[in-house]
């Protein structure tokens, strides 16, 4: 990952990757999760998205991991909270916390699952497509690692990538497939045409649901 990229840009508040609203397709399959009141949901490289209002105010538990600083303190400023700011066992990872709510500020790469706590789902819209092809092998495996292998709601982009160079980048089916079918049974659910396209070129926005695989003896796991 290209954590100077990522830096400069929030820095310089260069984010039109933000999005102004809240993500229709976590509205539509948050259900998909079954997730109880109190659930804790991590966000990978969540950003300052909307989406955390949204779950933080029905009554959901926020865990996060985000490389910026900049967007962490926008991220509480725009909830109208004060964190706690406290440093963790890794040198490089530093929580920010407040009641119901908790983001590690540092490279997702360096966090483990001690660090991030028990979870219940992982809800990761921005992280997987803004990852080039190599780092997402590893980023699906290290994922399911420190989430011990939660569900998860995967939101990715589809269009010509020899049209447009990205992040956000295109992720097809067949990848999910090959990066995550070892530890989960991915379903596609829904897929929707990007208004306008992304960046001029026309994209589909598509959810995933990524249930565990248990155990080698479930039935999930016999091909």
């Amino acid at each position: 990952m290209n954590a100077d990229f990522w830096h400069k840009k929030w820095e310089k508040g260069d984010i039109g990757f933000h999005e102004a609203t809240v993500n229709p397709l976590l509205e539509a399959h948050i259900g998909k999760l079954q997730l109880s009141a109190g659930s804790r949901i991590f966000l990978p490289l969540c950003g300052k998205t909307l989406d955390i209002a949204w779950l933080y105010t029905a009554g959901y538990r926020i865990a996060g991991v985000e490389l910026s600083k900049h967007a962490v303190l926008q991220l509480f400023n725009e909830l109208r909270l004060v964190p706690s700011v406290t440093p963790t066992s890794i040198s490089a990872i530093t929580r920010y916390s407040a009641p119901g709510i908790d983001i590690l500020v540092g490279d997702i790469f360096a966090v483990d699952a001690g660090t991030l706590g028990a979870i219940d789902a992982v809800y990761d819209r921005a992280a997987l497509v803004a990852l080039p092809a190599d780092d997402r092998i590893i980023y699906s495996e290290h994922i399911s690692k420190i989430s011990a292998g939660a569900i998860q709601l995967l939101i990715t982009y589809e269009y010509a990538s020899e049209k447009l160079q990205g992040p956000p980048f295109a992720v097809n089916a067949g990848e999910i497939h090959r990066n995550y079918s070892a530890h989960y049974q991915p379903e596609e659910l829904e897929q929707q045409y990007i208004a306008g396209g992304l960046k001029g070129v026309d994209a589909i926005n598509k959810a995933w649901l990524l249930r565990p695989r248990k155990t080698t003896g479930d039935p999930l796991c016999q091909s």
